[in-house]
């Protein structure tokens, strides 16, 4: 509550100016942002609809993926326009599985695209899901925007994705979102420190083995995984001198 309290009191120097600018002008990616020129190439065909600073935010998180063997589940298909961004994004050897609740978005099945039907907040539509895609390295929810469907999701298939695997969450709105509440708590235990040998070590609870790091974005989580398991994290002294009064 204090934290939330001072955000909407907030005051600084960025705050104050007189040169306000869209998300869209301020991204650190620039106008070269490969998603945001497809996006801005599209006039007409199937739909895409997104945020503008949401582009800056994939290319930051999924560039390391660009060019490799990558296999992306997106759920939420819609218009089925974001289909075909993601697979000109990644490259050739993209393959993307797209999930939805409307039987009719089987129609953008083809060679490098499956489709599945189904509701995202079904443990067993996700169990059956797991059984025929044995490999998922990036995983984008915007699909039903339920804080329980993202929960749902998030617990289903994170420990599924592979060792660095990127998890994304859209539109995750509202001060008081219970998703947003859940992945504070997922944050919290980031920091935990469940057993420590002596003041150096501390060993690293199977969450912190798991995940290297969760982000917050305006209206986006974003969620990554180790690359190998951390054991323990080690915080080593060098020197000599040192004050007494520690």
């Amino acid at each position: 509550m204090r934290g939330g309290t001072r955000a909407s009191q907030w005051d600084d120097a960025i705050a104050r100016t007189s040169a306000i600018t869209s998300s869209a002008e301020n991204e650190s990616f620039g106008p070269d942002n490969p998603l945001k020129l497809y996006f801005d190439s599209v006039t007409e065909g199937r739909g895409i609809w997104k945020w503008r600073h949401y582009f800056d935010i994939y290319h930051r998180h999924f560039r390391q993926f660009v060019g490799r063997e990558v296999h992306v589940v997106e759920v939420g298909i819609y218009s089925g326009g974001s289909l075909a961004m993601w697979k000109s994004y990644f490259g050739p050897k993209c393959v993307i599985y797209g999930v939805d609740i409307e039987p009719a978005c089987l129609a953008y099945e083809d060679q490098r695209t499956r489709i599945f039907i189904g509701d995202q907040s079904n443990r067993q539509f996700w169990r059956d899901f797991k059984k025929q895609v044995p490999r998922v390295d990036v995983l984008i929810d915007d699909g039903g925007h339920v804080p329980e469907q993202q929960i749902v999701t998030l617990e289903e298939m994170i420990p599924h994705m592979r060792p660095g695997g990127v998890y994304l969450c859209e539109d995750v709105q509202g001060e008081y979102n219970r998703f947003g509440a859940y992945v504070y708590g997922l944050g919290q235990s980031l920091n935990g420190i469940a057993r420590s040998r002596g003041s150096e070590t501390v060993i690293a609870s199977s969450f912190q083995k798991s995940i290297s790091s969760i982000h917050q974005y305006p209206f986006v989580t974003v969620i990554e995984k180790n690359h190998v398991a951390i054991g323990q994290f080690v915080a080593p002294k060098h020197g000599t001198e040192w004050q007494p009064f520690l």
